[in-house]
């Protein structure tokens, strides 16, 4: 079987999965969005539009980690024994971040309307150029915790294990994401902003090539 087809099929099945096991999905959802919930009815509406931007980044940054973080850490050793002998492993780790994207896009685009509509808008003076920066930023933290899931899921302390490997790389994607969407709530001009929206999606295909070069030597294992 060709990578195109391996890394199709093994996306069709991630979706196949999440839509039989909706109540994951769900609880990821109700998650965030309790999240959304509580910080905007605690603040009543009361923070300025540059710091309500930096505890958005950080609610999707926690919703990142949960909503990623089972990708290898929640495979049996069955299932991973017979992924092993089904397909490629650049084609599983290929498979895993395109879904965790997708995943992640949802999410984040559902985070944001409703904390826009419990916020709102007002605080956004180009809405389109914030939520591109913020569905860049939420790819760029999927495709991060897709690498470090794989990696902590060979080690005994997983939780502990990722949390200290993603957090030293999702805090420099953070703080591009956060420098740029400032700029969007201004109303700024893309090109102020093109420079730190190049780097999330520069970000993103540079940790799919890590990962492709990596983790056939840690598959092994």
């Amino acid at each position: 079987m060709s990578f195109l087809r391996e890394t199709s099929a093994l996306f069709k099945k991630e979706l196949l999965l999440e839509w039989k096991q909706k109540y994951a999905l769900n609880g990821m959802l109700l998650y965030a969005l309790s999240m959304v919930f509580v910080v905007s009815i605690g603040l009543q509406r009361n923070l300025p539009p540059q710091a309500w931007n930096v505890v958005f980044w950080i609610i999707l940054m926690f919703v990142s980690v949960n909503a990623v973080a089972k990708s290898f850490m929640g495979e049996r050793t069955g299932q991973l024994l017979y992924l092993y002998n089904l397909a490629g492993p650049r084609a599983i780790i290929v498979a895993k971040i395109l879904y965790n994207c997708l995943l992640m896009v949802g999410i984040s685009a559902v985070t944001l309307g409703f904390y826009l509509f419990l916020s709102g808008t007002g605080k956004i003076v180009d809405p389109l150029q914030y939520g591109v920066i913020v569905l860049i930023g939420s790819m760029a933290f999927a495709a991060n915790l897709t690498l470090v899931s794989a990696i902590a899921s060979k080690a005994q302390n997983q939780a502990t294990l990722l949390a200290v490997l993603s957090f030293p790389i999702m805090v420099p994607e953070m703080l591009v994401g956060i420098s740029a969407s400032s700029k969007a709530i201004q109303g700024m001009a893309w090109t102020e902003s093109i420079s730190e929206i190049i780097f999330s999606a520069c970000f993103v295909v540079i940790i799919a090539a890590v990962s492709v070069i990596l983790f056939p030597f840690l598959w092994k294992e």
